[in-house]
């Protein structure tokens, strides 16, 4: 069974041990309710490191919406049965209390990434990845750290607050794990009923189509309005964003020489869908 730890002072004295031996430490950090998404990140860690650690941690500062965090599936007995199967070393998975003790006052803020799109949706969100991700990366005392791609732009976060703030770990992006239909899979999905699970797809399928336009020379805008309007005909309640963004900077980018991502989210069925491709 893999060991779970619930404390930083249990977590270090079993780290500090493997950093005697020289041997190379992956973090994942996850909010749990596991998917293979998930176990693709942590298989990475697997095969490029001696230990694996897997953070278990809904993060209360990353939520600007107080039901969203009550919503949010807590699931960690399912968790660690699937996290065995990789198998990763340690399960770190801390009370709020351990994390934000009582008195805590400080705040990670990464400008310029996180401010379009996602940061205009969800104002504070990024403060609280990087203030979280940050701690992590300090608690486990990781060498390299896993993220997915479908979160494109927390990736960028994380990415530059490493470069900012000299941080000694290897940041990996993972490719983004779809159903076979197409949806990338997220612990939101479990959320869509079965009218809503149908239409889902249709997100993944409308900036692709809009990505192979623009590739084909159709002007951005009419390539992005259209998709907009397949997801609405598909019965998507609301369109939050489409855009096609520097991969990089994310800022607007109608530059083609230069990597290019097509971000978008959407509301299907009451549940909210984010997803990204490369143009």
């Amino acid at each position: 069974m893999t060991p779970i730890v619930r404390t930083v002072a249990d977590l270090r004295s079993r780290v500090r041990a493997w950093k005697a031996a020289g041997e190379v430490i992956g973090v994942v950090p996850t909010m749990g309710a596991l998917h293979d998404g998930h176990l693709s990140l942590a298989r990475a860690a697997r095969a490029e490191c001696d230990r694996v650690i897997t953070t278990i941690f809904v993060n209360p500062k990353q939520f600007n919406n107080p039901d969203d965090l009550k919503k949010y599936p807590r699931t960690e007995a399912a968790d660690a049965a699937l996290l065995a199967t990789v198998p990763v070393d340690l399960i770190f998975a801390p009370a709020p209390e351990e994390v934000y003790p009582e008195g805590y006052g400080t705040k990670v803020s990464v400008a310029g990434v996180s401010e379009p799109l996602e940061g205009r949706m969800r104002p504070g969100h990024f403060d609280g990845v990087a203030t979280v991700v940050t701690k992590l990366f300090g608690m486990t005392m990781a060498d390299r750290g896993y993220f997915g791609q479908k979160d494109w732009q927390q990736l960028q976060v994380v990415l530059k607050l490493v470069a900012d703030l000299n941080l000694a770990v290897h940041v990996v992006g993972c490719e983004t794990i779809r159903e076979a239909d197409g949806l990338a899979m997220s612990s939101r999905n479990v959320r869509l009923t079965a009218a809503g699970r149908a239409k889902a797809p249709v997100l993944y399928a409308a900036i692709t189509a809009a990505a192979m336009d623009i590739r084909a020379g159709q002007s951005d805008r009419m390539a992005i309005r259209e998709a907009a309007e397949a997801m609405r005909a598909a019965g998507f309640e609301r369109v939050e964003y489409i855009e096609l963004r520097d991969a990089g900077t994310l800022m607007p980018s109608d530059d083609p020489s230069r990597p290019r991502r097509m971000l978008a989210a959407a509301w299907v069925d009451g549940v909210r869908l984010i997803d990204n491709i490369p143009v």
